[in-house]
Order: C-alpha cells, then structure tokens, then sequence
C-alpha cells in the first residue's frame, strides 16, 4: 500500500528537509542582502529573528570545554527555503 504524505516517515527524513530547507533559505537570504537595492522589499525579506543560546562550559574534570554560543537566523526567504524543500521533497517520495 502506497502511503504517499503519510506521517509515518522517519523523524530523520523531516530533519534532513528542515535542514535543506534552511541552507537554500539562508543562500536565497545572504543573495537578496547582497544584490537587492536597498528598500522596503529588501527590508521586508531580509529581516529575521535570531534566537540564541550559549555558551554552554563542560567541565569534565580532564577536559574543559564551551559550546556555542548557538544562533539561528529565521527570516522570511529561510521560511520560503524550508517551504520549497518540503514541496521538492514531497513531489519525489
């Protein structure tokens, strides 16, 4: 039986499109900040919220070490990217 948009998948496989999805996002963002004339278009695509934490310090008594800190920038184009991934993703599985 074909389960063709089944929820069933694999958690790994939504966290792959979510990640490509992001790293399209994030190409199509820096590009738009990079050639788009300055304006309100500009502004509108290219503003994002960015949620962080961090630094986060292990100490492991032999090791010491800090993670982070860890940020991700969310903004409209990176929505569209993860959009289009799940569409393209969708089509072929």
């Amino acid at each position: 039986m074909n389960n063709r948009g089944s929820s069933r998948r694999r958690p790994g496989f939504h966290a792959l499109v979510l990640t490509l999805g992001f790293i399209v996002g994030g190409f199509m963002t820096m590009f738009a900040r990079s050639f788009f004339p300055a304006g309100a278009v500009k502004e509108f695509l290219t503003t994002g919220v960015t949620p962080s934490f961090g630094p986060l310090s292990i100490d492991l008594v032999i090791i010491t070490f800090a993670i982070g800190p860890v940020a991700l920038d969310v903004t409209l184009l990176s929505l569209t990217g993860v959009l289009v991934a799940y569409v393209i993703a969708r089509s072929l599985f």
